[in-house]
């Protein structure tokens, strides 16, 4: 039977749902970069990197090729960035109504 289309996309909101992916899909839209580009940029263990690295390659949201020792990774299309552009969008709507209560709260704070 096959999934239905509202569990598949929250399937990958999860895959996508770990801060070291996302910083690597951040640091891919800019081109392909070594592994250890990618390591030196958002420096965790080397260990956790690839952890994370599998699970983006096994979803094919990445690619990787391998010349002699070095592994370069690569966003697979141009829809991510374009995820992630909304992504950045969305939350500067939610922040700056978050800093617009705040400012609130801290007024009335004052006024007591």
């Amino acid at each position: 039977m096959p999934v239905p289309l509202y569990e598949a996309k929250a399937e990958f909101f999860r895959m996508l749902g770990h801060p070291v992916r996302i910083r690597v899909l951040e640091l891919l839209q800019d081109g392909p970069k070594p592994v250890r580009d990618l390591l030196s940029a958002i420096e965790v263990e080397p260990s956790s990197l690839s952890q994370q690295l599998a699970v983006l390659r096994r979803s094919g949201i990445v690619t990787a090729t391998r010349t002699g020792s070095t592994v370069v990774y690569e966003l697979a299309g141009g829809d991510v960035a374009d995820l992630l552009a909304a992504a950045r969008r969305i939350l500067s709507v939610l922040l700056a109504g978050q800093q617009e209560l705040l400012h609130e709260l801290r007024s009335a704070e004052t006024a007591q």
